[in-house]
């Protein structure tokens, strides 16, 4: 959980509010939950948050690393246009634990009882 590591030093901008430390720990929060949530249920809706979690943290690193967003509302400005190697091992673990998410879910869909074209071809000769 790097994100856990480098938010006190990202909140120093914004002590008392809403900080880009602050958005961090949010960030793991929801990253730990999915993953709870995968390993408790295992259910496709726990795959696809687990792939909207992680698709989201990586479109935000990407986002605010090429492009200068402004502060909106009492969310600050994180542009930081630079590649270091936290950010680059975050990215990375994002970009996995989304495609292995869709793999799950992808995965999970085809070994359903009931589902594909084996349930297809049950439910034809039952009624034949």
């Amino acid at each position: 959980m790097i994100h856990v590591q480098l938010a006190p030093g990202y909140q120093q901008a914004a002590p008392g509010g809403i900080g880009q430390g602050t958005l961090f720990l949010i960030q793991a929060g929801a990253a730990a939950l999915a993953a709870a949530f995968v390993l408790i249920k295992g259910s496709r809706a726990a795959f696809a948050a687990a792939a909207v979690v992680a698709f989201s943290s990586l479109a935000a690193v990407i986002l605010y690393r090429y492009v200068q967003v402004p502060a909106l509302g009492p969310l600050p400005s994180m542009y930081e246009p630079v590649w270091y190697a936290a950010k680059v091992i975050t990215a990375v673990a994002e970009a996995a634990a989304g495609a292995l998410a869709l793999t799950g879910y992808a995965l999970l869909h085809k070994t359903r009882p009931g589902s594909g074209t084996a349930a297809r071809g049950r439910r034809g000769a039952s009624t034949a």
